[in-house]
């Protein structure tokens, strides 16, 4: 297996300069003790972030964990690539805590269409297509097969990979034929190429791939912490800094950037804010139907949080059917049956749903 660096995250880094400046101390009897013990305490901080991140994500039963998944894949790679024995690539590895913020993200807005572009990691693939339905669907947008195998291949060995798509090519004429396809998603992830990025981003907001409230995800968008820095001259952090400057300045989003291995922005498209110039729809009547009416959507509008259901027959059948499709729309259920056990169970059902 490849491992990490611990510098792969801000943090990693001050706690990799932070050793370096340890080992300078401890060597040079002139300083002082007391600096010495902070050092170590600045040390311990730095150093057992990720760790405790990691051991307090929430530990989950995957259908094909990572190592099974890995090992799998490293049978494959053996039978395609013989002169690489033993080795799961880098390109596959991706840190469990981002994989498990991205089935978090994948669940919460009960996506079912997502879009990957760029460098493509396979635990992080594999988390989210575990949390699709069996329709839910993944776009994978590669700009080559990996060192010359078939991908596609590779994700078969899960049973989650037939929701996994491939689209090998210039990442460009694939964007470009998804616009074409009339295709829209609910999540789109990316981390690509620090100099692309930016216009990968700009076309998916310009082009309407991104639904209503969809979410982008973009990776490496702190470069290790080089994007606050000054006097960098490095392109691929001035393009990074270029692109979150684009989606800070841009009215149709809303944005956070995340501390989580090299930068993760978490960027959701928004309705226009009631100040909003709409220079090429001047004619668009701003009333409630456009705004809603007391500014929730028709959607929210027809949750039922607060009202009370009282469902009868509601232990089996098409009345079991009914109370859970009332509780999902928010409404507190009471459950009546002939059968009173039947009825139990049907709360029970209710209960455990939250």
């Amino acid at each position: 297996f490849l491992l990490f660096s611990i510098s792969e995250t801000p943090a990693g880094l001050i706690a990799e300069n932070l050793l370096k400046a340890k080992e300078i101390a401890l060597n040079d009897s002139r300083v002082p003790e007391q600096l010495k013990n902070y050092l170590q305490k600045a040390l311990d901080v730095a150093l057992g972030l990720d760790p405790y991140l990691e051991a307090m994500a929430t530990s989950k039963r995957y259908r094909y964990s990572f190592v099974t998944f890995g090992l799998r894949l490293d049978f494959f790679f053996n039978d395609h690539l013989k002169v690489f024995p033993r080795v799961l690539f880098l390109n596959f590895h991706s840190c469990l805590s981002t994989g498990q913020i991205f089935r978090m993200f994948v669940h919460m807005i009960r996506a079912r269409k997502i879009l990957l572009i760029g460098k493509l990691k396979g635990y992080s693939i594999l988390a989210i297509a575990e949390e699709l339905p069996d329709d839910g669907k993944i776009f994978a947008c590669a700009e080559a097969p990996y060192l010359g195998v078939n991908s596609q291949e590779a994700f078969d060995y899960s049973s989650d990979g037939k929701k996994i798509s491939m689209r090998v090519g210039p990442t460009a004429d694939t964007l470009e034929a998804l616009r074409a396809e009339d295709e829209h998603f609910d999540i789109v992830f990316i981390d690509a190429d620090q100099r692309n990025a930016v216009n990968y981003y700009s076309f998916v907001m310009d082009n309407h791939l991104l639904r209503m409230d969809g979410v982008i995800c973009v990776e490496n968008t702190l470069m290790k912490g080089q994007v606050y820095l000054e006097n960098i001259s490095d392109e691929n952090v001035l393009a990074v800094t270029k692109l979150n400057t684009v989606i800070n300045s841009d009215p149709r989003v809303e944005q956070v950037i995340l501390p989580v291995q090299s930068g993760l922005s978490i960027i959701r498209r928004s309705p226009a804010p009631p100040d909003a110039v709409i220079e090429s729809k001047k004619e668009v009547v701003r009333d409630d139907v456009f705004w809603g009416y007391n500014r929730r959507r028709i959607l929210d509008r027809l949750r039922l949080d607060g009202k009370v259901a009282y469902v009868t027959g509601g232990g089996q059948g098409i009345g079991r059917a009914f109370a859970h499709a009332l509780g999902e729309a928010g409404a507190k259920v009471a459950v009546v049956d002939l059968v009173l056990a039947k009825a139990e169970a049907v709360v029970c059902e209710l209960s455990l749903k939250g």
